[in-house]
């Protein structure tokens, strides 16, 4: 008996009747059933290696995929670390691992090597698992299959409803979960968002296979499990929300001394850069310019709540912008690698406006024929970069080859192909 089936036997865990998926992986009818309590009751938090090296038996011991999961604190905490892991497998049940208490997980990435890993929206919780030792070799992407199979509604809970009938409590996914102990009430929400994720995964292939959409999935799920880890942003400052507002490059150091002030005092602090400063605030400051530090508590950001020590760091970093050469100012833009904005493509060249304007329109039209978004039929800065610069000769292996350059999947460039040989040469 699967894991849902067993919970839809079991009526303490509901209150309301359901019903399993169809074949064809159409939504079930009548109320979802409400999961009110993990099928074995919520597991003790791992805390030590004694208990670890239990659970890395019994999971080495266990069959079929394994659904993992990760707790982060964003918004509390700087870095996006995970501080819960939560796991489940056939024959080894629910597993709640502290990574603060043992932060080396690795034995337990061993020990699944070669195991399917069960993930939802996976590229979010890959770096924070990477970095305390679990890599998977394979693995499936429930929220990217809700994708290519058409679902409009990914998000974890709408689709364990959607496809399973059973409605998971989502009250504590924007939780401190750097807090310790750990309510009850959050431990009891991370165990049954694992607890439906290996059914979730079957019904998924099914439905993909009943598409003809299976190949296209491995092949992203293949794609996300050998990409390397991200290279640190360039400038990552210059994401600085209201950016947009800071045109001069005297007022551009300022946002970047602020900016990394900030970034010091949080990783020290080990708190949200946003609770130390609003980037608002920055922007203010950049803005304004303020020559002293009566003039910087006159700003929003700045108030009677800020005290005097704190405003005198944040002067300071104005004043170290305020008296830099100009040699040593930021420029206004970061250096374009790729295409520029569409929007300047109608003067620079309206050509390649025309062919932006038409493979948009048939890249467009096959998503809706293939019922999945856009961007997961073929990236749009693919789309964008070809449209800037084709291909001398316009065919579909020269088309073909430029979209395997700009890393496209083999699926991607079977579909996508013909229309835009087709956009391209008209």
């Amino acid at each position: 008996m699967t894991d849902a089936q067993d919970t839809a036997a079991d009526s303490s865990l509901r209150t309301t009747g359901g019903t399993p998926p169809d074949d064809a992986g159409s939504s079930v009818t009548g109320a979802p059933i409400p999961l009110l309590e993990p099928r074995e009751g919520i597991p003790p938090v791992i805390v030590d290696e004694g208990s670890l090296a239990g659970v890395i038996a019994a999971f080495a011991a266990g069959s079929g995929p394994v659904a993992v999961d990760a707790e982060r604190a964003s918004g509390y905490r700087y870095g996006q670390r995970a501080y819960l892991v939560q796991l489940r497998r056939e024959g080894a049940g629910t597993a709640l691992i502290d990574p603060v208490a043992c932060p080396d997980l690795s034995g337990l990435g061993e020990a699944l090597a070669g195991v399917e890993w069960v993930l939802h929206a996976a590229t979010q919780d890959l770096p924070c698992l990477r970095e305390i030792g679990m890599t998977p070799s394979s693995l499936f992407d429930t929220e990217l299959a809700g994708r290519l199979a058409g679902f409009p509604r990914v998000g974890l809970g709408a689709m364990v409803e959607g496809v399973l009938g059973f409605m998971l409590e989502k009250g504590h996914s924007a939780v401190d979960w750097s807090t310790r102990p750990l309510p009850e009430p959050w431990l009891r929400y991370a165990a049954l968002d694992v607890e439906l994720l290996v059914d979730l995964r079957d019904a998924l292939e099914k439905e993909l296979d009943r598409q003809g959409k299976l190949e296209w999935a491995r092949q992203e799920f293949d794609a996300i499990a050998a990409a390397p880890p991200a290279e640190p942003r360039k400038d990552p400052w210059r994401r600085t929300s209201g950016m947009h507002k800071v045109r001069r490059r005297r007022q551009l150091a300022v946002v970047r001394e602020l900016w990394q002030t900030r970034d010091r005092i949080a990783q020290k602090r080990d708190v949200s850069p946003g609770k130390v400063l609003s980037d608002a605030a920055i922007v203010e400051a950049a803005l304004a310019l303020p020559a002293n530090v009566h003039a910087l508590a006159g700003l929003n950001g700045y108030g009677h709540r800020m005290g005097r020590r704190q405003l005198e760091q944040w002067q300071a970093a104005v004043d170290r912008a305020r008296t830099l050469p100009d040699p040593a100012l930021p420029q206004p833009g970061q250096p374009v690698t790729g295409p520029p904005p569409p929007r300047a493509w109608a003067d620079k060249d309206p050509a390649a406006a025309a062919r932006l304007s038409a493979a948009r329109a048939a890249v467009s039209a096959l998503a809706e024929q293939l019922t999945m978004p856009q961007e997961n039929l073929v990236a749009p800065d693919t789309v964008r970069r070809l449209c800037w610069e084709p291909p001398q000769v316009v065919d579909a292996e020269t088309v073909g080859a430029a979209l395997v350059g700009y890393g496209a999947r083999p699926w991607q460039v079977e579909q996508v192909t013909p229309v835009l040989v087709a956009a391209l040469s008209a």
